[in-house]
């Protein structure tokens, strides 16, 4: 059996950390997206208050399989 999968682009944020970020960003997906397969980080940065660190952005690529028709 052969797979087609769409690879999409994704930038989550979270305050709390970048393992979060990650997460909003695929759950947020698979609210509407179906068979989530895998993802890759392929960008991390943040945002700095008083020299700490206030905010996590993380762009992932997240792949998933086509339906068959």
């Amino acid at each position: 059996m052969s797979h087609t999968y769409k690879i999409i682009e994704l930038v989550g944020s979270s305050p709390l950390s970048s393992d979060d970020a990650i997460k909003a960003a695929i759950n947020t997906a698979g609210q509407t997206l179906k068979h989530l397969r895998w993802f890759e980080v392929v960008e991390t940065r943040g945002h700095l208050e008083a020299g700490v660190v206030a905010h996590w952005q993380v762009t992932i690529k997240v792949g998933f399989t086509l339906e068959d028709i």
